[in-house]
């Protein structure tokens, strides 16, 4: 077997020891892993693996001002997703869609989430049936060192909205730091205990790149120009993320103008916009970077709650509250400081999308073999309602799925976009949902 094929089959890993725990760091496929045209392995000649996530928001969209103004094949957006436009031509936007009660009670931002997530419209507040990254993981996701990731911008754990078979949730990692040392370490534990467990500061200060720097530099010797230069850009990346950490690990310079006010139980604790974008921007490059090197093939990002606690600066009331208590604007037909969460959210999703087009595999990017799924839990959040239920895909799915479309659902079931998405990741499934929800209907214009 020639030293590339040994590569390619191993996935190739550095390993290395620190403060004598084991550090390991995952490689991106190179150019050298894969085929001539960067589609394929090069040792098996088997596809790249599919990857597979959901990007969650709450409180939807304004209705008229998301949508694209034509059927099919579009080239501009409405004023709340323009934040997308730099990736047009790798998503899919479907309008029209809506959530069918049965005659069971609305239960306002569960409802229209868990019935889109699940394919089943619930009878009380309680999942009891696995959500469908956690379907879709059974099938692609059993034979990678994570089966699923989740992590919330909001800071708190239980803001997640992935769930295994009966009420099991799978919480979500709040912290950046504490993501990365579960990647690129062992969790934590006692430092006189037999196994160490790196601290995510020192991983930071004390970079996992040079721990393996001699193993790193006898692969860049084996490489070509190209994989050289991907190799650089990527453990560069990697640690402008290590540095990030650590600058927000550090105590902070003393102000002498500056005091502690009191805490406020009324504005949890980051979910303040400008935490929130910046957590979200370090877990988007986290995930992307342990997609690529194979740590997972699902993962879950929640950007803002379902009851969107999002807030501004100076400001006590959250999202969820303007979407009640703001009044339209009469001028512009809709509630302004809403409508700038919503700016702000669309722009979220478009860092998530950028950093799995960044990662450059073969003639493509990482987003061509993802499929991730944009969803929320209400087509309007001042009404609560179920009809049309913002939902944008990213990503080619390896070469299964068509992009750059708008698909337009005329009051379809929301489930059909689910139906879809198990399909083209390999599911050999004919129909999804229950009910009113049950749809054998794939979306077929976006199936390639």
């Amino acid at each position: 077997m020639s030293a590339v094929n040994r590569l390619a089959s191993r996935r190739n890993v550095l390993r290395g020891m620190m403060g004598g725990g084991a550090i390991t760091v995952g490689l991106p496929f190179l150019d050298c892993f894969l085929n001539e045209n960067g589609t394929a392995l090069a040792a098996t000649g088997g596809p790249l693996p599919s990857v597979f996530g959901t990007w969650f928001w709450g409180l939807g969209l304004n209705p008229g001002r998301w949508e694209p103004d034509v059927i099919g094949k579009f080239n501009s957006l409405g004023p709340e997703t323009e934040a997308l436009m730099p990736f047009k031509d790798k998503i899919n936007l479907y309008t029209g869609l809506r959530v069918f009660l049965d005659g069971r009670p609305l239960v306002t931002h569960f409802t229209g989430n868990m019935s889109v997530l699940t394919g089943t419209t619930p009878r009380i507040q309680r999942v009891t049936i696995p959500t469908i990254d956690a379907i879709i993981g059974d099938y692609i996701g059993t034979k990678t060192r994570f089966r699923s990731l989740e992590v919330t911008a909001t800071g708190n754990p239980v803001h997640s909205y992935s769930h295994r078979a009966g009420t099991v949730i799978n919480p979500a990692e709040p912290s950046p730091a504490a993501l990365y040392a579960r990647i690129f370490g062992p969790e934590f534990k006692d430092p006189n205990a037999d196994e160490f467990t790196p601290d995510p500061i020192v991983l930071a200060r004390k970079s996992m790149l040079s721990v393996v720097k001699e193993q790193r530099q006898d692969l860049v010797r084996t490489l070509g120009a190209s994989d050289r230069a991907r190799l650089d850009e990527y453990f560069t990346s990697l640690r402008q993320i290590e540095n990030q950490l650590l600058i927000e690990s550090q105590k902070p310079a003393p102000l002498e103008a500056c005091s502690v006010p009191g805490k406020d139980d009324d504005a949890p604790l980051g979910t303040e916009v400008a935490s929130v974008n910046m957590n979200h921007a370090l877990f988007a490059q986290l995930l992307a970077h342990t997609l690529a090197c194979g740590q997972t093939r699902i993962f879950n990002v929640t950007f803002a709650d379902a009851t969107s606690s999002l807030r501004f600066p100076g400001s006590q009331m959250v999202h969820h509250a303007y979407t009640h208590e703001e009044p339209v604007d009469g001028e512009v037909g809709y509630q302004k400081t809403v409508t700038s969460f919503i700016y702000g959210i669309m722009e979220g999703l478009a860092t998530m999308i950028s950093a799995l087009d960044n990662i450059r595999e073969g003639d493509g990017t990482l987003l061509d073999r993802t499929l991730m799924l944009a969803a929320t839990d209400t087509g309007y959040a001042r009404v609560h309602s179920l009809e049309n239920m913002p939902l944008i895909t990213a990503g080619g799915a390896n070469g299964r799925m068509k992009t750059g479309i708008h698909v337009q659902a005329n009051g379809d079931p929301a489930t059909r976009v689910g139906l879809t998405a198990q399909q083209v990741m390999g599911l050999p499934v004919g129909s999804w949902g229950t009910d009113s929800m049950e749809t054998s209907k794939t979306i077929s214009e976006v199936i390639a």
